[in-house]
């Protein structure tokens, strides 16, 4: 056919097209090809909308997509599409209509269909239920639920009742979006749907039930159980299932119990599921008894155990290292004419990896290819995490390499194993390197081994290179979640950066990153240190706000942040607030409160908190004892200070060289020569005094063997110690000493034996002087 003339007008080539589209049944798309130069977006429109056309769906769908193959930018533009739809809704072609809104919305970056369905202008048809309905399954197909729930909310406002299909494909989506706030909004659809008399049915409250479990609240979705009759409608058994899968994930393997009770009682009997996700429950939880005990019970209930069951058990087993039984679980299923897959040889091989010997594992390997079993990546990752595990990165990288030779491609687990070693090994050239290749290959690594590389270089003080690290992630596709910041948070307070840890900790709230109780305990530590402990007080009210739990070492970082600022009422107030709301104090914060009272001069309450401590059979330790001997000292009762350290050996607390220094000074400074020289003496003969022989017989025998000094700084202390001594300066000896114990010096025998010497001369001294 000749191309039509150029002196055509619009209407003429609307009508043109228009007959050549309705005059025969067979559409040619050969005759509609001369018109493609004069097509322009208004006559696609006109076309489109045609009266003549609108009861002819299938010859406008063949049109419209003609149109997007050979001038796709003239159907990019959605009032083309609105236009077009209409037709298709009459006809009930609506998996034509919504695969076009699929195709369409992928290619939308604007949102501009979007926006002209909420807030429709003059040139495009009123919305219609049809098209409000069909829009939000294709926008929750299209991955994009939140601007599902936008039309949904257009609908209820027109007082449109969407249809249950529709519901509980948006509800569905919601729950599945990773967003704070799309669970919570999820449940708001469900109870406006039910305004406009939605019949809503048990998919519909599964989906909600499997919210809840996603939120782990479990006791609300155990609620939803009961509520289902309100609206007629019965839980099944996806409804029990699905919060007994996740109350077995989490551990609380006696609600599940609980609930599978329930579950008979309503008449429900487990299926093959049920019992998988509970062998897979004991399994994980290590209680493999029970789990044999549910199989036992399946095959009661004429349910024979298929091969999924079988491999939970298999792995449950080689958890355990009960490698025997697991092996013979194999023979059981090739006799139930169960074949042994790439998942049984992998468990058995990463079990025999871990419990017996490599030997052993490659000669499965090898069984397992002469069977007919493929190896998969997940064969060769258990490999590359063996020779990891062993330090052998050389033949790790090697089995890398060998896997592309044998045609696998290596994936994120595979890199994110050799990484995570390298950085272990401290080998972070080589982490950096895998990362690259990584990226080279399309993959990337997970935010675990993001993590890592983060907490690697935060350890090794590299802080620069840690936010370079951290900044530049999110530019490849990385989505910082609270493990990211709490690590470089950590990192900066560690390495005396606290500003840079309280902007990382702004910029958390801006992005609306949840932190976990253990970055907030890093934000408290930190506001503590910086002696702001009433905001670190009101960080804490803030955690609990939030849903979180405190534990022992947030309010054990409180109590000692007041203690260190002197304001040990402040503390202990605070102390008896949070052990009315289940806080537990440990020793830690005893030795806190003890410590504080000490400090500030309240030594008689220090004492009655350590007896009353006792008498509650708290647990206490060497620092409890040395806390209160070194103030005892200090205000020089010693007669308390024995009987304490008599009662530390009788508990079978070790003395340390705290104690020993504590008590040594205090006794030289008071000039109780005579009991430290006992002391001494005591301490030599337990062999409690570094570098002594322990029996006394040697000292007296005058042994005297002297140590290499391989320290300068050590021979340097014994040489000052030894010239005192010699020039009758015995307290300076002692202080020399108290010194050096401090340090954790090692000293040699002929120093203690000239102190002993000295302090006997002195005492003959002193003892002449008052004779005299």
């Amino acid at each position: 056919m000749a191309a039509p003339p150029q002196t055509l007008t619009q209407s003429q080539l609307l009508k043109t097209l228009t007959n050549l589209l309705t005059s025969t049944k067979t559409l040619n798309p050969e005759t509609l090809k001369p018109h493609i130069p004069h097509l322009t977006q208004p006559l696609l429109l006109s076309i489109i909308s045609s009266k003549t056309l609108a009861s002819q769906p299938t010859t406008l769908l063949f049109f419209f997509r003609w149109a997007q193959a050979h001038t796709p930018s003239l159907t990019q533009c959605p009032q083309t599409l609105l236009a077009l739809l209409p037709s298709l809704f009459t006809h009930h072609k609506f998996s034509d209509a919504k695969a076009l809104l699929v195709q369409f919305i992928a290619a939308d970056r604007q949102n501009d269909l979007h926006r002209l369905i909420l807030h429709p202008d003059p040139t495009v048809p009123k919305p219609s239920k049809a098209l409000l309905d069909t829009s939000i399954g294709a926008y929750v197909q299209s991955g994009k639920p939140h601007l599902a729930a936008q039309v949904f909310d257009k609908m209820k406002r027109l007082r449109l009742q969407p249809n249950l299909l529709t519901c509980n494909t948006l509800i569905n989506g919601l729950v599945r979006y990773r967003s704070s706030h799309s669970i919570s909004l999820s449940r708001g659809v469900f109870k406006h749907a039910v305004e406009l008399g939605v019949k809503v049915n048990t998919n519909t409250f599964n989906i909600l039930i499997y919210g809840y479990c996603l939120e782990h609240k479990f006791r609300d979705a155990v609620e939803l159980l009961s509520r289902m009759s309100e609206f007629r409608c019965v839980p099944d058994n996806v409804s029990y299932n699905t919060i007994l899968d996740w109350l077995c994930k989490k551990g609380q393997l006696n609600e599940a119990r609980d609930l599978l009770l329930d579950m008979k009682n309503r008449g429900l009997f487990p299926n093959r599921n049920t019992y998988n996700i509970l062998v897979s429950g004991y399994c994980k939880m290590g209680w493999l008894k029970e789990a044999m005990q549910v199989i036992e019970l399946m095959t009661q209930n004429s349910l024979l155990p298929d091969i999924w069951t079988y491999n939970v058990l298999i792995k449950g087993l080689c958890r355990e290292g009960r490698i025997e039984e697991a092996l013979r679980l194999r023979v059981e299923m090739e006799n139930l004419k169960l074949m042994p897959d790439v998942v049984t040889y992998n468990t058995l091989i990463d079990g025999y990896f871990e419990w017996r010997s490599d030997s052993e594992a490659f000669k499965l390997i090898e069984e397992m290819h002469a069977k007919g079993v493929k190896a998969n990546a997940v064969t060769h990752n258990i490999i590359v995490k063996w020779f990891c595990k062993e330090g052998k990165l050389d033949e790790a990288s090697d089995t890398l390499r060998k896997m592309e030779e044998d045609g696998f491609a290596p994936d994120c687990v595979t890199y994110n194993t050799l990484i995570n070693e390298y950085c272990k090994a401290g080998k972070m050239a080589e982490a950096f390197k895998m990362m690259n290749e990584m990226g080279m290959k399309g993959l990337k690594m997970d935010i675990f081994t993001l993590n890592t590389l983060l907490h690697t270089l935060c350890s090794d003080k590299k802080l620069d290179e840690a936010f370079e690290l951290f900044h530049t992630s999110t530019k490849r596709g990385y989505i910082l979640d609270e493990v990211s910041y709490g690590t470089l948070i950590t990192g900066c307070f560690k390495n005396e950066m606290a500003n840079k840890g309280f902007e990382l900790w702004d910029e958390m709230k801006e992005k609306q990153v949840v932190p976990s109780i253990a970055t907030y305990n890093t934000i408290i530590g930190g506001l503590c240190q910086s002696g702001k402990t009433d905001q670190a007080f009101d960080k804490l009210n803030e955690l609990i706000e939030r849903g979180l739990v405190p534990d022992g070492t947030t309010y054990n970082t409180i109590i000692h942040g007041y203690c260190r600022e002197g304001n040990v009422e402040k503390a202990f107030q605070f102390h008896n607030k949070m052990v009315e709301k289940s806080f537990k104090p440990d020793v830690y914060t005893c030795n806190t409160l003890l410590c504080g009272l000490c400090k500030e001069g309240m030594l008689e309450k220090a004492l009655k908190l350590f007896n009353t401590w006792i008498s509650k059979g708290k647990d206490i330790d060497a620092v409890t004892y040395n806390t209160l001997i070194s103030s005892l000292c200090k205000e020089g009762r010693f007669d308390d200070v024995f009987d304490l350290f008599s009662e530390m050996e009788e508990r079978k607390f070790e003395p340390d060289q705290y104690t020993y220094t504590a008590i040594l000074g205090a006794l030289t400074d008071a000039g109780k020569i005579k009991e430290a020289e006992e002391f001494i003496l005591k301490m030599i003969d337990m062999g409690k005094l570094p570098g002594l022989p322990s029996k006394l017989e040697e000292v007296k025998n005058g042994v005297t063997e002297t140590s290499v000094e391989s320290d300068s700084s050590t021979g340097a202390y014994s040489e000052k110690i030894i010239e005192c001594c010699f020039q009758g300066k015995y307290k300076d000896a002692m202080h020399i000493l108290e010194e050096s114990m401090q340090k954790g010096m090692t000293l040699s025998r002929d120093v203690y034996i000239n102190l002993m010497n000295g302090l006997i001369k002195r005492r003959k001294g002193t003892s002449k002087a008052v004779k005299l």
